[in-house]
Parts: structure tokens; sequence; C-alpha cells
């Protein structure tokens, strides 16, 4: 793993300090030096900053932090936290090796939890690897937050979209605007294919024509809620993954 702090390579061996207990980040998938929806990445965290600390973000800075680390790599999965030692914001970028989506639909297990500041992509990630390891030692891929009485918001890492047939769905609930759901967002409307926000719960997801999910690995199809096999719309699915895979890259 490549750390940079502030601009400088802080070495290999760099751990995120004590005070990374409050902060915020963004994380990215790099490739042939280039990320998608870069300019969404950095509203993200200069509205993070301006909300978590009252100040402005340089995006200069992050953007220089995010080339050094990349020195001599071409692929790589990336994070910008931005982290306060008690005295200003640092900005503290990671490379680690690139991580690809799965190309098989997934199978997901609700679990009643809702996310703290949920608009936020902050620190204290304790409760979603908790429940993350559950739902695995389970056999389950990705775990849905939802509730208790079954509305979902989000996924552990991800967010949920469902097709009814004739409009995407998004959950309508307090959760993370995801990277890759803001993208996917502006690609159905230059797609003109309709969608809308309104309350889901798990109980809804049996009806719909397909679901999916995404996050900064890309967008994936389930195939399984619980024990219960979810419909599966081809045509849609490929056009789906069309448009992903359409989505253009950005230059570091």
């Amino acid at each position: 793993m490549i750390t940079v702090i502030d601009g400088r390579v802080a070495g290999p061996d760099a751990n995120l300090p004590m005070f990374a207990r409050y902060g915020h980040f963004t994380a990215m998938q790099v490739r042939d030096r280039r990320t998608r929806g870069l300019d969404l990445h950095l509203t993200r965290l200069s509205a993070a900053t301006r909300e978590l600390y009252g100040t402005d973000l340089d995006t200069g800075l992050v953007v220089g932090s995010i080339r050094t680390a990349l020195a001599g790599l071409a692929d790589a999965s990336v994070r910008v936290h931005v982290l306060d030692d008690g005295d200003r914001p640092h900005v503290f970028v990671t490379a680690r090796p690139p991580v690809d989506v799965a190309t098989v639909p997934q199978s997901v297990k609700p679990v009643v939890y809702q996310r703290f500041l949920p608009h936020i992509k902050h620190m204290g990630g304790f409760p979603q690897a908790y429940f993350g390891r559950l739902v695995a030692a389970e056999g389950y891929d990705e775990g849905l937050l939802t509730t208790a009485d079954g509305l979902i918001s989000e996924g552990l890492i991800t967010n949920l979209g469902c097709f009814d047939g004739s409009a995407v769905i998004w959950p309508d609930a307090p959760m993370l605007s995801g990277i890759t759901m803001q993208l996917m967002e502006r690609a159905l409307r230059a797609a003109g294919i309709p969608q809308e926000r309104r309350p889901v719960r798990v109980a809804d997801l049996g009806s719909c024509e397909a679901v999916f999910l995404t996050n900064s690995r890309g967008v994936v199809m389930v195939g399984r809620l619980e024990q219960d096999a979810l419909k599966l719309d081809d045509a849609f699915a490929a056009r789906l993954l069309g448009l992903y895979e359409g989505l253009p890259w950005d230059p570091i």
C-alpha cells in the first residue's frame, strides 16, 4: 500500500493516525490513471469538509495527493480521507491493488441498522464491518440496511436500485448517494429511462423485475434475497450494465 499525507509520500507502512476516528473519505477505482466521476468525488469531499470542519477543502491538494500515490501505478483502489489531528484537516490518500466488481448476481440479507449522518461517507464503519462479517458467514454477499419494519435505505457498502418494469426505483430514505449511483442517475436520464425515489421495503423486492447494487467497484445484479430467488430481466440488466460500461473516465 502506498500512503500519501498532504501530498507527501509517508511510506508503505504508514497507518491511519489516531485521529482517524473523526473524518470522512471517498473511494474510487483507478484504471490507466483515470477514474469515473472525479468531479463528484471532489464535490463529496468538499461538502463533507465544510460540514464536519467548517472550512474549505483544497481540491488541488487532493488531486495532487492522488497523483503522488499513483506514482508508478496505472491501476489501483484509491481512498481519500480527510482527517483532523486537532489542529486542522489533513488529506490522507492510500493506493492499494485494484478490485473489480463481481460478475455474477449477488445474494443479500437484510439487517436492522441505520447509519449516523448517512449522507456523509464518514469514519466509524465498525457496525458495517460487523454486519458484513455476519452476513458473509451466512453465505451472503452483501447486507441491506433496514428499519425495524423493513424499509430499505442502502447496502452495507452499496446503494440499491430496482426496476419495476418501466422505471428504476431508488430508495427514498436517509442514505449516502454513492458516486456510482449518481453516475448511473446521469446515464439513465441521458438514456431516457424513467427513475424515481420512493420508499422500498424488503417485501417489495420480490415483485421487482430486477434488483441491482452500485458502489465504487461498479454495478452488479442481485439474484437472491436470503433464500428467495429474485427476478432478473436479462434485457434490462444488459442495458443497465452497458450504460455503466459506457460511463466516461476522467484523467487524474
